[in-house]
């Protein structure tokens, strides 16, 4: 696998055998972490690690120079996940997951901060990766919806959530895994902000494509169905999710609510 291109901003070096892009700044933390364990490994045994659940168990930890990162282990989920598990064509997803958040957050859609990434050469052509973002203060979507302590508030995560949707729409960004567990929901003075999470299966197609916001909508609908069945999620897909396609300029019956 030959050495990894690094976007402006980033530097690309081997530690060991292990391929790493890092942003300038942190690359001296990300060699350290790198020194002795993998990244994900190195996270997952810091004294106050927090385990995140997802696609996978990701740590939220800090890096040796103090800053608090999410590391995730990539891995195949669906099909795949019993097939080839965490093994990718190298040099895997997470170059794309790299240059998909940059290209989001150019066009002003909320992501994490791709801090770094490292692969790992496994066997032929196959090799691991692990994906490291910056650290966000606040609370997946089910988690921030079942806390918000009145009508308001839940109308001001709806609001939140209407405006990651737009801002997909006018980067052109479709999100095949969109759900409601990988939106994040920040605080800040001016009202919460959502971010989209697992990007690394983003396509880019025409900017401000209606059928782009009506399969991402359409997502987030199936995904609410299937938490208030499942989980017992206070939330309707009808009267609280259908409604932001008005916002998107669609019908409701395109979203298929």
């Amino acid at each position: 696998m030959s050495g990894l291109e690094a976007p402006a901003g980033y530097e690309s070096f081997l530690v060991g055998r292990a391929h790493v892009v890092a942003q300038q700044p942190l690359a001296g933390a990300v060699r350290e972490a790198l020194a002795a364990a993998s990244l994900y490994e190195f996270a997952a045994r810091q004294p106050g690690a927090r385990a995140l659940a997802g696609r996978g168990t990701a740590w939220a930890a800090a890096l040796p120079n103090g800053v608090e990162v999410v590391v995730r282990h990539t891995a195949h989920g669906g099909v795949l996940a019993t097939l080839t598990g965490d093994l990718y064509f190298a040099p895997t997803r997470a170059p794309h997951e790299l240059a998909t958040a940059l290209r989001l957050a150019h066009a002003g859609v909320p992501t994490p901060e791709v801090v770094a990434y490292a692969v790992y050469p496994a066997f032929g052509p196959f090799a691991r990766a692990d994906v490291a973002t910056r650290t966000l203060r606040g609370a997946d979507f089910p988690d921030a919806w079942r806390a918000a302590g009145d009508e308001v508030a839940r109308k001001s995560l709806l609001a939140a959530l209407a405006g990651l949707l737009r801002s997909l729409r006018a980067a052109g960004a479709l999100h095949p895994d969109l759900n409601l567990k990988n939106v994040f929901i920040t605080p800040n003075g001016d009202g919460p902000t959502a971010f989209v999470l697992d990007v690394d299966r983003v396509e880019f197609g025409a900017a401000g494509s209606a059928e782009i916001a009506t399969q991402n909508l359409s997502r987030l609908i199936r995904s609410a169905r299937k938490w208030r069945k499942r989980w017992n999620l206070d939330i309707d897909e009808f009267t609280d999710l259908a409604p932001l396609a008005g916002t998107l300029g669609l019908g409701r019956k395109e979203t298929g609510a």
